[in-house]
């Protein structure tokens, strides 16, 4: 979320969130009082939207929060607690999203909310502003008033939302009794994601297995972390109300008891939509679902053990006297000559005296960056089993004084795809439907760095 440039010129909305643990589907212990949204550029500070929820709380609660958090400079704390009222903010452009409770909520569950809200915005209008809320004051009315009922936060599935709140009057005002009923139960029913009459001319699904690889290896070689964080995002387009099974690697361990065996596949943190049945995975690892229309995050997990490191790094750099240094740095992949990376790109550290530095590559291009004191190798395209050298010399102006060179780590940027480097592999993905139409799944692996992949020297 970005800072507003000026904060006396924000917008605040004010929403609600409850204590319980789970904000979808069960029934939250505590509920928070109101919700509203005020303009704090307004002289007299007057509230643009409001929708009070219970009686334990003023209206003008929004007043002490634009007085108390956003006038004051010195809150840098998304959470304030002002007697016995506890403020829970976040920021999206020039807006404030708070919810307000005067219990002991959990945090967690209060800030779920907040972001939930914001995505559900941004699926309905686009870029969440002031404008935009300007724009949608009875939109933004008729989702609060779903999305909470005195408090509690309700169904906020955005394809279930979009069913029968629409951002066209028509629409909303006159709804068939035939939709109404569909509507009814789809939001109380097993598959509140879901409705039963979606329809495709192609049933398709695809998988998308994707990975980001943290590391950190010190100027020994040693690697002092390494970590996969893992998402698999699925897209389906698939008639009717299938019935699918995933199916993941036979070594899977994910009990803490469990771990040591040997070529396992080890995962910590899993996390599952709410449409898995989690009973069936923790006793066949087959993830077992009926699955949302179009695009949705079936599971997020991370791995700690067994990481496969896709490129390997090997630094040489040797400080010249005064007036030079030396680089020779080594890219080593590490998987199968089917497979290639892509958009590499190797960041080097200079000194802050570097004035110019002669580069030598065998592939792609290298230059030097003076305004970030890094020489940038580009390289399109490196072959599994191959490795590639950068070799360098950094010509440093002389100084009276000589500084001790910090040598930042070097910084490595990749996407390969088909592998993972926690091994985790998509061993089936079958699709059951009552029509038992035929459908098309594909599957994909993406293993990637972004600022995350440092090898020190």
């Amino acid at each position: 979320m970005g800072t507003p440039a000026n904060l006396d010129q924000a917008t605040t909305l004010s929403a609600t969130a409850t204590d319980a643990s789970d904000i979808e589907t069960r029934t939250p212990s505590k509920a928070t009082s109101q919700s509203c949204l005020h303009d704090t550029k307004s002289s007299d500070s007057n509230h643009d939207l409001s929708r009070k929820e219970r009686t334990d709380l003023k209206r003008s609660i929004a007043d002490v929060f634009r007085i108390q958090v956003i006038s004051n400079s010195d809150v840098r704390s998304p959470i304030i607690t002002l007697g016995s009222t506890s403020f829970f903010h976040v920021r999206a452009n020039n807006l404030y999203i708070v919810a307000v409770t005067k219990c002991n909520a959990n945090a967690a569950l209060v800030f779920e909310y907040c972001y939930r809200f914001i995505a559900i915005a941004k699926s309905y209008f686009g870029k969440v502003d002031e404008e935009a809320v300007k724009n949608n004051f009875v939109l933004i009315y008729e989702l609060i008033d779903e999305i909470n009922d005195f408090g509690y936060p309700q169904n906020s599935e955005i394809d279930t939302l979009k069913s029968y709140i629409t951002t066209e009057s028509v629409m909303s005002t006159n709804i068939a009794a035939e939709e109404s009923s569909k509507i009814t139960t789809q939001a109380t029913g097993a598959t509140s994601w879901r409705r039963g009459d979606v329809k495709y001319k192609k049933n398709e699904a695809f998988v998308d297995v994707v990975e980001t690889v943290n590391l950190s290896m010190s100027a020994k070689g040693t690697v002092l972390r390494a970590d996969v964080d893992g998402h698999i995002l699925m897209r389906a387009y698939l008639s009717g109300t299938p019935e699918c099974k995933f199916g993941l690697n036979d070594k899977l361990v994910i009990d803490k008891s469990e771990r040591g065996t040997t070529d396992a596949v080890e995962l910590d943190d899993c996390r599952f939509h709410q449409c898995v049945r989690l009973d069936e995975f923790d006793s066949t690892r087959t993830i077992s679902f009926i699955p949302p229309d179009g695009e949705f995050e079936l599971m997020s997990y991370r791995s700690t053990s067994n990481v496969k490191l896709p490129l390997r790094i090997i630094p040489t750099v040797n400080e010249i006297g005064t007036t030079q240094v030396s680089y020779n740095i080594t890219v080593k992949t590490n998987f199968n000559n089917k497979l290639s990376a892509t958009n590499v790109v190797v960041r080097i550290p200079t000194p802050l005296n570097t004035t110019n530095v002669d580069c030598k590559v065998p592939n792609g291009k290298a230059k030097y960056v003076p305004a970030e004191n890094v020489v940038v190798w580009k390289i399109p395209r490196i072959q599994g089993g191959q490795e590639m050298t950068f070799m360098g010399t950094a010509q440093l102006t002389s100084t009276t004084r000589r500084q001790v060179w910090a040598r930042p780590p070097i910084d490595v940027d990749f996407q390969v795809l088909m592998f993972t480097s926690s091994g985790l592999i998509v061993r089936f993905l079958k699709v059951f439907e009552k029509s038992n139409y035929n459908s098309i799944k594909w599957v994909r692996y993406l293993t990637k760095a972004s600022g995350t992949y440092q090898i020190r020297f």
